[in-house]
């Protein structure tokens, strides 16, 4: 939570100098301003309606909560600049709104970057956001044709911020960079679209034993015991950060892991008959995909099974089909309304995705285990 509270705070300060810059007559950074969006396509200006078509629970109250941020510092500003004389006001004397402050945040999300600043005690140096006229045109690539580079000489203070082209870059091309590998929930509410078939799409779920307890159940899965784990496995979800006051109970499916390490190994060790077995392997062992059924085969089908399970039942909290969100699409329809369908198709592709390399992986167990019985 103050992860995210704090990269609101610096995107604010940032749109807040945005703000100003744009009251003041005359200002140096007027033509970059002129030519800044009138609009964002960013979530927290979309249409109610809209916004309960992302049909993600995770992403909806992320845009909720920056709502409230929104009209908490609305509020905040008012109380600080209602009673300044006309020549004090730091906006020349210009509402600042929800809306305008949304709309600087927005801004500020979708084009600043992260950057180099002063260094600190330590040596290392500290992450600056800045906006970078001409820079922030540059469109967005997991395999990006240049990148950003800061230069600054032992005789002249001053930072030189350029873009250098990793390849020959054809005429007409566009200049792209890697924004970071981010998932789709980041790419929309900061930036206000969507990568299809990205590689680092994943879905969140919350940790509840009584859930995995149902999922393993509806597996076939015997005896299973997340909701009652016996005190070694306690010990184990502990050092997985998955029991205990401080708890990290958000755990993803997806991405490059395709199943979290933390998830996996607690499946692993929660399915297991004894604690002998499972204490015989350290985490980063249980934590891998890669190590392949470390407990067993019985022990690994089990908890590809559950996994296999839990993806059905996040499939099933979406209200539509992959198939009717396509038919909507070729309708035709607003800016906001395609971009929540592109959404949530992404998201059920990754959960199908999942599960089918998940089946794979059990019908091979299942082929290695007929074959270790005949021989």
């Amino acid at each position: 939570m103050w992860e995210h509270l704090a990269e609101e705070l610096w995107a604010m300060k940032l749109g807040l100098r945005l703000l100003q810059e744009r009251a003041k007559t005359g200002s140096f950074w007027w033509p970059y301003i002129s030519n800044l969006p009138e609009t964002y396509t960013v979530p927290i200006f979309f249409p109610g309606e809209d916004i309960q078509n992302l049909q993600y629970a995770p992403l909806l109250h992320q845009v909720n909560k920056r709502c409230r941020f929104l009209l908490d510092f609305e509020k905040e500003v008012t109380r600080q600049v209602g009673e300044l004389k006309l020549q004090d006001h730091p906006f020349g004397g210009a509402d600042v709104d929800a809306s305008s402050l949304g709309w600087a945040m927005s801004a500020v999300s979708s084009r600043a970057f992260r950057l180099h600043g002063k260094a600190l005690q330590n040596g290392n140096r500290g992450d600056v956001p800045m906006m970078l006229p001409l820079i922030d045109m540059c469109n967005h690539s997991f395999n990006p044709n240049a990148e950003i580079v800061q230069e600054q000489s032992s005789s002249d203070p001053k930072m030189l911020v350029k873009v250098v082209a990793g390849m020959n870059i054809k005429e007409r091309e566009h200049m792209t960079l890697n924004y970071g590998c981010l998932g789709n929930d980041f790419f929309l509410l900061d930036y206000g679209f969507v990568v299809p078939s990205n590689p680092y799409e994943c879905i969140e779920l919350k940790y509840d034993g009584g859930l995995f307890d149902a999922a393993s159940m509806a597996a076939g899965v015997s005896n299973p015991s997340f909701s009652s784990p016996a005190p070694w496995q306690k010990q184990i979800l502990s050092k997985l950060n998955l029991e205990g006051e401080q708890a990290l109970l958000k755990v993803t499916l997806g991405g490059p892991e395709i199943v979290e390490g933390r998830l996996l190994a607690a499946l692993r060790a929660l399915l297991a008959n004894d604690s002998e077995t499972v204490q015989k392997h350290d985490l980063n062992t249980l934590k891998s995909l890669s190590n392949e059924a470390p407990l067993g085969l019985a022990n690994e089908t089990a908890a590809l099974r559950t996994l296999i399970a839990l993806c059905v039942i996040a499939l099933n909290h979406f209200p539509t089909k992959i198939m009717e969100d396509e038919a909507l699409l070729e309708k035709g329809v607003s800016t906001s309304t395609e971009l929540a369908l592109q959404f949530r198709i992404q998201k059920k592709s990754v959960i199908i995705d999942v599960m089918r390399d998940l089946t794979k992986r059990v019908k091979l167990l299942s082929s290695n285990e007929s074959l270790a019985s005949q021989n």
